[in-house]
């Protein structure tokens, strides 16, 4: 095979400049799929580089395919997969949802006070834990606020990763960028950075981000939601259910006030039933005791709330007694699906109690909506119509094996999982472990979050199915995709070349100018390259330009700090972003909608503060 001379790579420079920005134009206007694409500017590198190898000092092609698809075994792409699986397991689990309401709590009902507490405290926490696994914590805490409040995820999961971010860049173990910088100065024979070396420019780097991020961002980011949202939320059609108080309720000796009662303020209650006696509202003087039965109404997303609270809660007592025994719907794994009653179906007439659907199927009807008009009596007692609107809860092969009934149609797009709340305790303990082992250092991120996830498969909180699903296939494809771009501009010289054109581009300049400039570089090249390969890549950069302006090493190591973490204008350039492309249903355009403008805002920062706190002139 013949090796390429010098002046090849050159060329080999500039034809990897051009795959990049060909990748980037698809990544940003979706003219294909991202799978497609990333797959492509694998197979186009491992193609050029076949024929016209870089040989290294050994003689070795220092980019061959071996090398190139290495990112499907890199840390990164095994750590976000693994701390995929183990998100999926805490909101498998259910465990997340009282921490949800301790925030919306201490956001006293208003959504923005809400969103901004939560905010500020991942960006404390981000400072002194890795902010990978603090965002790991919070997407499904996020989720359930933005639930809560009607807020589309797409409007708080990327300012919830470039907060945690912000938050990283304050401390030296906020981020594996800063160790790195840190790392590779002590290489060069520079004093390494101390715990809290940039914390003063830092903090006025993440304050400044951070009201930007609250202020602007979010409506710089489209309202996107998933399919099942869209269907789950439109027009806001409620379901007829009704709760049995029993025995030991939390819901004995509640009075209502002003006619109402407060402990579902998503319901609205339509019939309180006691005995023979049957109560309309306005509910006056009325105290709830043992075996009084609500008649609610309230949309399905309320109704799966109250069941992540109290699995048992809206689940109807048949009057005949009949079919309590098949308690097989509430056991293992549940999903809460419709189903609609068929034309000429033998429920026409007939309510829960005649036509045994609990027990011919296993599953158990827990609201019925009729689109016509709103019922006051119990679901057990509605003589069905067709076309009606039958809420379902059972177990995964109970609910797949209603597609052969003759009396019921599934919605299959309806179906979605419903909290394993038996399993919350495995979850957490799981959970736990992981992160501390993480934060200390006991194990590596990567090894920590491999084991928490085959741990969540082995411990039962989900199955092996479960996890696959929950793996997002455009970050498998795009992670090595990004690290194959990163390692193909070090070994062509790209990203080098850019950087000595930056110097003889600005030779002679003001010192602070040629320090923004430094910032701004490193700041494009990190979203292309990835954050960590910025840090290893332009920390000698760093380190040469401040000893040939004879300046102090620590600014424009400050620099690459700060500007190799602004790698957020693509979801490639850092792994919280990955993790949040997914809950925040985005894009690769949206990146670059909420990102550059949050770079150009901290790189002014940088700019105005940093010459001054360093005494640059």
């Amino acid at each position: 095979m013949h090796v390429v001379a010098v002046e090849t790579n050159h060329v080999a420079m500039w034809i990897t400049f051009a795959l990049i920005i060909g990748a980037l134009v698809l990544y940003a206007f979706e003219y294909l799929p991202v799978e497609i694409t990333s797959l492509g500017v694998l197979s186009a590198f491992m193609v050029y580089f076949h024929f016209f190898p870089i040989a290294g000092a050994d003689g070795r092609n220092l980019l061959s395919a071996e090398r190139i698809i290495l990112g499907f075994a890199n840390s990164a792409l095994i750590t976000v997969l693994g701390l995929l699986v183990i998100g999926y397991g805490m909101v498998r689990a259910g465990i997340l949802d009282r921490c949800a309401r301790i925030v919306m709590a201490a956001g006293g009902g208003r959504g923005w006070v809400t969103i901004l507490i939560t905010l500020v405290v991942v960006l404390v926490v981000s400072g002194f834990l890795n902010n990978i696994p603090v965002v790991v914590i919070f997407i499904p805490i996020m989720e359930a606020v933005a639930a809560r409040y009607g807020t589309s995820p797409s409007k708080v999961m990327m300012p919830l990763s470039f907060v945690a971010v912000l938050g990283g860049m304050t401390t030296l173990i906020g981020s594996g960028t800063n160790l790195l910088v840190s790392g590779a100065l002590e290489e060069l024979g520079e004093k390494p950075f101390s715990f809290f070396q940039f914390v003063v420019p830092g903090v006025v780097m993440a304050l400044v981000g951070l009201a930007f991020i609250l202020i602007v961002v979010p409506r710089l980011l489209k309202d996107r939601a998933s399919f099942s949202q869209n269907y789950m939320e439109a027009d806001g059609k409620h379901f007829l259910a009704q709760i049995t108080v029993g025995a030991g309720s939390e819901l004995i000796g509640l009075e209502s006030k002003n006619g109402i009662f407060g402990a579902y303020h998503d319901m609205t209650l339509r019939v309180i039933e006691r005995g023979e006696e049957a109560y309309l509202p306005p509910f006056e003087d009325i105290t709830l005791v043992e075996g009084d039965v609500l008649v609610v109404s309230a949309t399905r997303a309320a109704l799966q709330e109250a069941l992540a609270h109290d699995p048992h809660l809206l689940v109807p007592e048949l009057r005949d007694g009949k079919e309590e025994e098949d308690l097989r719907w509430q056991e293992g794994d549940r999903v809460l699906t419709e189903v609609m009653v068929k034309p000429a179906s033998r429920m026409v007439g007939q309510n829960l109690s005649m036509i045994g659907f609990r027990y011919n199927t296993h599953c158990v009807v827990l609201g019925v909506q009729r689109r016509a008009r709103m019922m006051r009596t119990r679901i057990t007692e509605i003589l069905f119509e067709e076309g009606d609107i039958l809420l379902v809860q059972g177990q995964p092969q109970d609910i797949t094996a209603l597609r052969r009934s003759d009396d019921v149609v599934l919605l299959e797009w309806s179906a979605e999982e419903l909290p394993a709340l038996d399993h919350a305790k495995r979850a957490i303990l799981i959970f736990g472990t992981v992160i501390i082992c993480a934060a200390t250092g006991l194990l590596p991120v990567m090894v920590a979050s491999l084991l928490g996830a085959a741990a969540m498969v082995a411990a039962g909180v989900m199955s092996l199915e479960m996890a696959i699903r929950s793996l997002d296939s455009k970050i498998f494809t795009m992670i090595p995709a990004a690290l194959s771009m990163g390692l193909a501009m070090q070994v062509t010289g790209g990203a080098a070349y850019l950087a000595q054109h930056l110097i003889s581009v600005l030779d002679g300049a003001p010192i602070p100018v040629i320090l923004s400039a430094f910032f701004l570089l490193v700041a494009v090249l990190s979203n292309i390259i990835s954050a960590k390969a910025a840090a290893v890549l332009f920390t000698p950069i760093a380190v040469g330009i401040s000893r040939e302006l004879n300046v102090p090493v620590e600014a424009f190591a400050v620099a690459v700090v700060f500007a190799a973490n602004c790698a957020i204008a693509t979801p490639i350039g850092y792994q919280t972003s990955l993790m949040v492309m997914g809950p925040g249903h985005y894009t690769f355009i949206d990146f670059a909608r909420g990102g550059i403008p949050l770079i150009i805002v901290l790189w002014v920062a940088f700019t105005l503060f940093a010459p001054w706190y360093y005494g640059l002139s």
